[in-house]
């Protein structure tokens, strides 16, 4: 078992790169999205609100 592993170590290790690439590029999809954009900007407001 561990033979196998170590033979396949680089493909595992190339894999686990292009699955955290294609994480990052989902967030930054999801977040950079046009229907987020009031939503993102309601929340950027929050420190500047006064409290009554």
């Amino acid at each position: 078992m561990l033979e196998t592993l170590a033979e396949h170590q680089s493909l595992f290790s190339t894999l686990w790169v292009v699955w955290f690439f294609l994480l990052f590029i989902g967030i930054l999809v999801w977040v950079l999205r046009p229907s987020q954009r009031r939503q993102l900007e309601r929340h950027a407001d929050i420190p500047l609100r006064e409290e009554r």
